[in-house]
């Protein structure tokens, strides 16, 4: 949902930054490397350790590398299959080490072992959404559906209400209760746009599998009808 607009407005905002490293003699593929990184050093050091505030702000200054590298290629005139697997398999890496952060700190300090799975259920239903509509595609399938909670509103709900959760170290009151909140509106996005892209890979798969069999079915009478003539 979130897709279609913000990555239009933020690649107009980034492409004179993705210029000047073009410029710099930086690779499309280093900044996938490094942005990944940092997102997971960002997600891995600082949210076990419950610096939500911090974390949150080190994984914005790298999440963006994932709209900068693609800026990047197209501006060079080198965009590739290779590159965008690249950047499609490491998003899924740093997608899991942000929710995998949330976890490792219910699972410690934070205490809270109901959270902690569901932080876990994020983790998983992400990459599994994720997977069907790559799958689905994969195997001829349009899979026209996006689903009602995405890659973008994953990061933005989590980010969001970790970065605010995170001022509760700075004496703002209560407005900690806004992780565990939002982890529960992901799980239960995520679980929706997964049933969401199940049944539209299952109905476009009836309709697919139909028409073939359809189309080999006349086939043969086709032939035979014009043999006759």
């Amino acid at each position: 949902m979130l897709n279609k607009y913000a990555r239009a407005f933020f690649t107009r905002v980034l492409t004179p930054f993705a210029a000047l490293l073009l410029r710099l003699g930086v690779s499309p593929d280093a900044v996938t490397l490094i942005g990944t990184a940092g997102v997971m050093a960002g997600a891995l050091v600082f949210f076990p350790m419950g610096e939500f505030f911090w974390g949150t702000i080190v994984i914005t200054l790298f999440v963006f590398s994932d709209l900068v590298d693609g800026n990047m290629a197209r501006q060079a005139g080198i965009s590739s299959r290779w590159g965008a697997f690249l950047d499609s398999t490491l998003d899924r890496v740093a997608d899991g080490a942000i929710f995998a952060g949330f976890a490792l700190w219910y699972a410690g300090s934070g205490d809270d072992n109901i959270l902690c799975a569901v932080a876990i259920f994020c983790l998983a239903s992400g990459q599994v959404v994720s997977y069907t509509k790559a799958r689905g595609e994969s195997i001829g399938l349009p899979v026209a559906v996006n689903g009602l909670v995405e890659r973008a509103e994953r990061l933005v709900i989590s980010l969001v209400a970790a970065g605010l959760a995170g001022l509760h170290a700075f004496g703002v009151p209560h407005i900690d209760i806004l992780l565990p909140i939002a982890l529960w509106i992901v799980a239960a996005g995520s679980l929706v746009t997964l049933i969401q892209r199940v049944v539209t890979v299952r109905r476009e798969s009836a309709e697919a599998d139909a028409a073939a069999a359809h189309s080999a079915a006349e086939g043969p009478a086709g032939q035979g009808s014009g043999a006759d003539r």
